[in-house]
């Protein structure tokens, strides 16, 4: 399979590039930073997302999907990266429904997959314990009481858990709390007794939730997987998001570096835009390598994942991704911000968010640091 979009996908480029640039402004983010809506989010725009049928798009037709391929929600998370759009895409279908549909069985998918497609069900997966990405740190317990478990723990930074309706939970039903064994996923009512979910708003202007469970009883039957062997989709569900995540944060450093390039052609000092300066044209020129670059990377492990490869090489593709797009953002926004100048201070110039979003976007699932050590232990180094 080839780097380069087919004409269907580039069709849906251009149609979420379209959908996204009319129908989301950056500037809103300040509402929501200032008035955050109930969920975190803009509940007119997550329906028309479901209605365009992008929520379907990487699951199969038997679960309500269109079967599209990762490469083609890639496109439309490029596009929303672009508006920096506040939705439930990422942890609702990249990790929460990926999650689901690589440790669900036939009965669970068809029920809860098929809703997740339809967006008529928003989840969440609380799996991060720590202040730092640790993902098999799960010191959540979940204790059998005869064809139920009982929940008891704590979970932070649930991306959109205010605004899910379940949330796919990492709980430890046997070994010690970094242990891989023993890990086990429950499916749990967002509103369901013990389960107790506050809201905290980001950095971005976006919304997670700490997660307090106490004594939350769930049944056999909403277990992914099988019981105490979750790690593995856990870890491999991660490394699909990771890469939905480097593509929107690829879409956001592309808005980012074509705002400051245009700013540097418009911008005039001692009678000459500032773009003419030798030394603003060095920082330009770096800045497009990394870009140049953060595409290759991003593409190829979207076409991986479509390709269905080995799931080690998935793991090298998602941490090269994840640190390379990582770095790149944050190295975009803060040239960015600079040369700016002072306008770029200030609350009421755009180009401020770019670099909100890419602190907690690197962040999220592992920083670049993270994923730099994870790949040269991957590669054997």
């Amino acid at each position: 399979m080839t780097m380069l979009l087919n004409d269907e996908e580039r069709m849906l480029e251009e149609s979420a590039a379209d959908f996204f640039g009319a129908r989301v402004e950056i500037g809103a983010l300040r509402t929501l930073r200032d008035e955050p809506p109930e969920g975190g989010h803009d509940a007119g725009l997550w329906r028309e997302i479901a209605e365009l049928g992008w929520t379907a798009i990487p699951w199969p037709e038997s679960c309500g999907g269109l079967d599209f391929g990762y490469k083609g929600l890639g496109v439309v998370t490029r596009a929303a990266g672009r508006r920096l759009t506040v939705s439930p895409l990422f942890a609702s279908v990249w990790f929460g429904g990926t999650l689901l549909n690589l440790a669900g069985n036939l009965l669970q998918k068809q029920e809860w997959l098929s809703a997740v497609a339809a967006g008529e069900l928003r989840l969440a997966v609380a799996c991060e314990e720590r202040a730092h990405h640790a993902p098999f740190h799960v010191t959540t317990t979940a204790t059998r009481q005869g064809g139920t478990f009982l929940l008891n723990g704590h979970k932070t930074f649930v991306l959109d858990g205010a605004a899910a309706e379940r949330l796919i939970v990492v709980a430890r039903t046997a070994g010690e709390f970094d242990d891989r064994h023993g890990i086990s996923l429950f499916v749990v009512d967002a509103d369901a007794p013990g389960v107790s979910l506050t809201p905290v708003l980001l950095a971005d202007s976006r919304g997670a939730a700490e997660l307090h469970l106490e004594n939350a009883e769930v049944h056999e039957d909403a277990i992914l997987a099988e019981l105490g062997e979750g790690a593995d989709a856990l870890e491999r569900a991660m490394d699909i998001a990771r890469i939905g995540l480097a593509a929107e944060m690829l879409g956001s450093l592309e808005e980012c570096f074509e705002r400051t390039v245009a700013y540097l052609k418009e911008r005039e000092q001692f009678g000459a835009p500032i773009g003419s300066f030798q030394g603003l044209k060095h920082r330009a020129a770096q800045l497009y390598c990394e870009v140049e670059l953060s595409k290759s990377v991003v593409l190829e492990a979207l076409t991986a994942l479509d390709e269905q490869r080995d799931a080690s090489e998935i793991a090298k593709l998602a941490s090269l991704a994840k640190c390379q797009v990582g770095e790149a953002f944050g190295l975009v926004a803060r040239e960015g911000v600079q040369m700016h100048g002072g306008i770029g201070m200030t609350d009421e110039f755009d180009i401020g968010f770019f670099l909100k979003r890419s602190g907690v976007a690197d962040a999220t699932l592992g920083n670049h640091d993270f994923h730099r050590d994870r790949f040269g232990v991957l590669e054997g180094c």
